[in-house]
């Protein structure tokens, strides 16, 4: 695979946090980060072994291509809740739907400006919920919601899983009747534009 008169090897198509190789190997180029000596892939793209340079770069699979950033408002399912946060997959960022799809975390501290007890009064598994991306730290997507368009846009029941109904500060299920807490937004239920 690797070009004689080049020195260069193709590789195979990476997705942010695949492994290339370490820093005893190769020297991280454009499209890579480097955590405890370990060299990963930034982006969606083609990874490229330079081997007389003995660099690694990755290089992206198609131009345009979205990926969260600081201040990016994205959608996304809720996988997981526990007391302090609730897991999120991210499928769209700034109205543009994803091939692939990115994990991140809302924090209670996050959800709004009051204080907020449990992010089981904020949001449960399958809940469809718009945020706004505050950090990157450690690789990790961090989210808020403290803003009134953000929120969870389509809530459903944890008993029946029929889609929730607003009423008053409460959300209620039309089909068993049960009554369960969410933060939403002010859009809740309306179809993204």
């Amino acid at each position: 695979m690797a070009s004689k008169s080049s020195g260069h090897k193709k590789g195979h198509l990476v997705s942010p946090g695949d492994r290339l190789g370490v820093i005893e190997e190769f020297t991280p180029d454009v499209g890579t980060y480097v955590k405890n000596g370990v060299i990963y892939s930034e982006i969606i793209g083609k990874s490229l072994f330079d081997l007389a340079q003995k660099r690694v770069s990755v290089h992206p699979k198609l131009r345009g291509i979205k990926v969260p950033k600081i201040g990016s408002t994205v959608i996304g399912q809720v996988s997981s809740v526990q007391t302090q946060n609730a897991n999120v997959r991210i499928f769209n960022v700034d109205k543009k739907d994803l091939s692939g799809i990115f994990t991140a975390v809302l924090h209670v501290s996050d959800v709004q400006m009051r204080f907020v007890d449990s992010m089981f009064d904020v949001c449960k598994p399958g809940d469809i919920l718009r945020a706004r991306v505050i950090s990157e730290k450690n690789r990790t997507y961090h989210l808020t919601t403290k803003d009134k368009d953000l929120g969870v846009i389509y809530a459903f029941c944890s008993n029946c899983g029929y889609m929730l109904e607003p009423r008053r500060y409460m959300m209620h299920c039309a089909r068993c009747g049960r009554t369960e807490k969410r933060k939403t937004a002010f859009d809740y239920g309306k179809r993204p534009t």
